[in-house]
């Protein structure tokens, strides 16, 4: 027992001062099981908070983003209204109207910027940026508009436009002077332009087409934001190209002194490569913005008084029947306008008759008709009363075939011919005599009467290719290239199609011909390029008899027509179909030209097929940029463009034409 040893209870088990209870383990965890502590609580509140701030930052996002579409819905309407007012030219309306978008656009913007925090939070604030540029962007063009609101506004009676001008009182003839005299006012205000245009491209190539996917809605979205920002880059390359000829614009229209211009007459319905056969000419001055006819002839007296001409081109040789000089008529070869001017030129210089000009003016019938009819589809000139009615005598407007008998009608019938009589003495004189008769009815007008469409109609009728200018000042040649009323065959980073038809046959036969384009484009796997054009020519109507010594008019026999295609350099040429002699490849303005030749009888029908394979290649699913280029003189020829067999395009084709063809 004494071994054992006795236990004070009180001593063994008193507490030790300062020491901390050791805690019971929780059950859990002497169970081995996760138990909750106060940091887990913690969290939940963070998340809880975050989803009340959240879901009160989206509804704030909302709500001002529901303010802001619905102000830029009501920008948009309004936006509608000034450019409904700027195709109407009204003038005072557009400016009215422009000053009120600005508005509309100015409150968008201030609604977008009353959640401007968005742009902090990832992927909302690049949308929200992208918005941001395009309302930036949208000013910017708005004030580009006013700013060529207020360059017209004092014009508006000159030009015709709705509005009352600056220059209302007095004759016409001083109306345009005033116009022309004060016009130097304006042309700062092209730089002015240009610069506003540059910074509305810069804010729009801040957005990426790219961020909006394809799918749902939102392929609308990319697409338009690629227009927008194509539409801006060309108007900054527009404005910028075509200012030098603003600048100089008072001068050429003689502001300072008076200037002259050949103008030439092109027979369209006798095509040729620059839009016509050269008919006529006539030398034109202009003083103080007023036109006057002061000389003009027939081309073949002028061509009769060159004594020593070189011998003619190897076309003329080979498709035009027993012509071996080279004659002015004839030196149009070229389908560039310019390079055909310089080879008229250079026979010109020859001509005793020759007068120093400041530039070339290429017209051809198209223009006579749209004049006529605008000028109350009457104009009397030297005894004949011109109009644009149907002439059953040819099926086409009267004002053509009387021109037509003015050209072709043997000087030993003058005297048989009644309706001719009058004129006889100023036969070769038809050219001047008709367009200062139109002047002349056109200056005694009402400006609001004719001009606004005679604006109009020239404008479109440059558009179409039926009016070509080479002027001698590079500055204004410059500016007449970027508005494409120089006739040339341009540079181009893709595929290129230009057709042009040489008319030798004598006959007017181009006034009843049709010509339809088919072009159907192969992409195989490797991206190599096969392409098929079809020409379709066809002729509906019955022969004419040829027989002038019976006083007949030769308007419809056989078309002898010498073809050329132009298409991107180093293109190769793998089958031919249609062609009356072999087809020939070389190279000429930076293209490949596939040249041949086929005649179209009245009542007949031809077809020309040439395939060939691009230069380059295309990666699969890709875009083909397409660029074809009218012939001038032509009229809306029917173009159908096919992608592996299947229709993707088809117009008619008024104008040149740029596409992006989906591979």
């Amino acid at each position: 027992m004494e071994e054992l040893r006795k236990i004070d209870l009180e001593k063994e088990y008193a507490p030790v001062a300062n020491k901390q209870p050791v805690p019971r383990q929780p059950i859990a965890l002497r169970n081995n099981l996760p138990i909750p502590v106060k940091k887990s609580k913690r969290r939940t509140v963070i998340l809880l908070i975050s989803a009340f701030l959240m879901g009160f930052l989206i509804i704030g996002i909302g709500l001002s983003a529901q303010k802001t579409y619905s102000s830029a819905l009501a920008t948009y309407k309004q936006a509608k209204l000034a450019w409904s007012a700027i195709k109407n030219q009204d003038v005072e309306l557009a400016a009215g109207e422009l000053a009120k978008t600005k508005q509309e656009l100015e409150k968008t913007q201030k609604n977008l910027q009353s959640f401007s925090y968005a742009r902090f939070i990832p992927l909302v604030g690049i949308y929200y940026s992208d918005a941001d540029h395009l309302i930036k962007a949208g000013l910017h063009g708005i004030n580009a508009a006013t700013i060529i609101i207020d360059a017209v506004a004092p014009y508006v009676d000159v030009l015709g436009l709705k509005g009352k001008g600056s220059f209302v009182m007095g004759p016409a003839e001083e109306r345009i002077k005033t116009a022309v005299l004060t016009m130097g006012k304006i042309t700062p205000r092209v730089d002015e332009l240009t610069d506003t245009l540059i910074l509305a491209q810069q804010e729009v190539d801040k957005v990426n087409p790219n961020r909006y996917p394809g799918i749902w809605g939102i392929t609308k979205i990319k697409k338009q934001l690629t227009t927008l920002r194509e539409s801006v880059d060309s108007a900054v390359a527009f404005a910028d190209e075509a200012r030098p000829l603003v600048k100089v614009l008072p001068s050429l229209l003689g502001e300072s002194e008076e200037k002259k211009y050949l103008v030439l007459f092109q027979n369209d319905k006798e095509l040729r490569p620059t839009g016509g056969f050269i008919t006529a000419y006539g030398v034109f001055s202009a003083d103080k913005g007023v036109i006057r006819a002061q000389d003009s002839s027939d081309i073949y007296n002028l061509d009769n008084s060159i004594r020593s001409k070189p011998k003619a081109p190897e076309p003329i040789l080979k498709y035009l029947p027993n012509v071996n000089v080279w004659h002015l008529r004839d030196t149009n070869l070229s389908p560039d306008f310019v390079e055909s001017m310089l080879a008229f030129n250079s026979l010109y210089k020859k001509a005793p008759g020759n007068v120093d000009v400041d530039g070339i003016i290429a017209l051809d019938t198209q223009v006579l008709v749209s004049t006529i009819k605008i000028l109350d589809d009457e104009v009397v000139a030297g005894g004949i009363t011109f109009t644009s009615k149907n002439d059953s005598r040819c099926d086409c407007p009267q004002v053509i075939y009387e021109l037509e008998r003015l050209i072709s009608t043997p000087k030993s019938l003058d005297l048989r011919v009644t309706s001719l009589v009058q004129v006889q003495a100023q036969r070769k004189d038809f050219l001047g005599v008709l367009l200062d008769a139109i002047m002349q009815k056109a200056l005694k007008s009402s400006p609001k009467l004719y001009w606004g469409p005679l604006v109009q109609s020239f404008i479109t009728q440059t558009h179409e290719k039926h009016i070509l200018f080479y002027l001698y000042d590079k500055e204004a040649q410059r500016g007449v290239e970027a508005l494409n009323a120089a006739g040339r065959i341009k540079l181009f980073e893709g595929d290129y199609l230009h057709i042009n038809d040489a008319n030798f046959g004598g006959a007017k036969s181009n006034l009843y011909v049709e010509q339809s384009v088919d072009q159907n484009i192969e992409a195989s796997n490797d991206g190599v390029i096969k392409k098929t054009v079809t020409i379709k020519y066809k002729n509906p109507r019955s022969p004419s008899d040829c027989n002038l010594e019976r006083g007949r008019l030769c308007l419809n026999a056989v078309l002898r027509d010498w073809v050329r295609v132009y298409v991107p350099k180093g293109s190769r040429l793998l089958d031919s179909k249609g062609s009356e002699v072999k087809v020939t490849s070389y190279e000429e303005l930076n293209k490949t030209v596939f040249e041949g030749f086929l005649t179209v009888r009245p009542l007949g029908l031809a077809t020309y097929t040439l395939t060939y394979q691009l230069p380059f290649k295309v990666k699969k699913n890709s875009h083909l940029p397409l660029l074809v280029q009218k012939q001038p003189g032509t009229n809306a020829n029917q173009y159908t463009i096919n992608v592996n067999e299947k229709k993707v395009e088809q117009f008619p084709l008024t104008t040149d034409r740029e596409l992006k063809l989906q591979l």
